[in-house]
């Protein structure tokens, strides 16, 4: 029973750790930018001025759609890092 509690404990803190983590990904060489947290949740969308000006509906939800999945691969990474970096430390201990 212990151990169960260490290993709830342990999933917390990762959680909590992970839910800190944000990424910014970017399409377009900047036209659009979002950010995303590490629980997968997008936080923004910024887009430029110069995106609007394009008045182009489908190359812009192309920008948006690729500034998306660049922030969902930098949070993955990052979370991925992030966790290996609490389980190692857990193991230590």
């Amino acid at each position: 029973m212990k151990t169960m509690g260490s290993i709830q404990s342990q999933m917390k803190t990762i959680k909590e750790e992970l839910g800190k983590i944000t990424a910014t990904g970017s399409a377009g060489a900047g036209l659009v930018e979002a950010t995303v947290s590490g629980e997968f949740q997008v936080l923004s969308i910024n887009i430029s001025d110069a995106a609007y000006a394009l008045d182009d509906k489908a190359a812009l939800q192309v920008l948006i759609v690729s500034a998306l999945n660049d922030a969902m691969a930098k949070v993955k990474e990052a979370t991925e890092a992030k966790s290996r970096d609490i389980l190692q430390n857990i193991e230590r201990k």
